[in-house]
């Protein structure tokens, strides 16, 4: 619990709407401050906004009105923040630990601190793929990977810059249950490593809040409110069993519900 905080950077949200054609309105004046070096899990119904706040977020799409500010500022061609999709992504030609490398060499001309050699590039995806557990899966191509093992190579790749913030779209919907679970466990073990700020969408209330400090509720593109995480750090599967886990999922789940 020693990682350094000023590798993670607070995300201010003001009054944030996103239109598109025909006047729908994806996000309307939504407003949320996410804390430097936590995690907030951004829940509501299919289609309420969660993921294109998370485009927001990344510089992906850009509001037609409101405010996004972020301290210290970030800047995304420099490898300050990376998106986990909920498909892995992974380029076909190039094996594990290339996929893992390529920010890296991406971010060669454009970041005076990763002016690297290649055999740089790739000793330092090599510790990122030690960190989620492929140390023996360095040389394999996507197609030789379960799901599972490509979700990992994907937050390893994300993660190889050391990024100040990382935002997360459902990164564990298409695996089973008990893959599921320990893939989480994997990524409270990366933010305790790291410490960057993460946002992560999931409809899952349950890995909702085992994962998070904060969680959103997002209705209509707007924020419903904000539920703090009390459950202690650090965090393991072992919490669900807890009574204060049952109460936090009811008090989401029912505040979801209430219209």
């Amino acid at each position: 619990m020693n990682a350094p905080l000023q590798n993670a950077s607070s995300i201010s949200c003001r009054d944030l709407t996103v239109s598109f054609r025909g006047g729908f309105e994806a996000l309307h004046k939504l407003s949320l401050d996410i804390p430097s070096a936590e995690i907030m899990a951004l829940v509501g119904p299919s289609g309420c906004g969660k993921t294109t706040l998370l485009r927001v977020l990344a510089g992906l799409e850009l509001p037609t009105s409101g405010e996004l500010k972020n301290e210290p500022p970030i800047q995304a061609d420099q490898g300050q923040i990376a998106f986990v999709f909920q498909q892995a992504t992974l380029l076909p030609w190039r094996t594990a630990i290339d996929n893992v490398a390529l920010p890296l060499e991406l971010l060669r001309n454009s970041a005076p601190e990763y002016h690297l050699t290649r055999k740089e590039c790739l000793e330092i995806a090599k510790d990122k793929m030690q960190d989620v557990g492929l140390s023996d899966a360095l040389d394999r191509y996507p197609r030789e990977l379960s799901g599972g093992m490509k979700m990992r190579v994907s937050i390893a790749r994300a993660l190889v810059t050391k990024p100040k913030v990382l935002l997360l779209d459902e990164p564990f919907a298409a695996l089973d249950e008990i893959l599921r679970d320990q893939l989480g466990e994997m990524l409270l073990q990366l933010w305790d490593k790291q410490r960057f700020t993460a946002v992560m969408v999931t409809h899952n209330i349950s890995e909702a809040v085992l994962l998070s400090h904060r969680i959103a509720l997002i209705q209509q593109g707007q924020k419903k409110a904000v539920i703090p995480n009390p459950l202690p750090w650090p965090r393991t599967d072992a919490v669900r069993a807890t009574s204060e886990f049952g109460e936090l999922y009811r008090k989401v789940s029912l505040t979801l519900r209430e219209s």
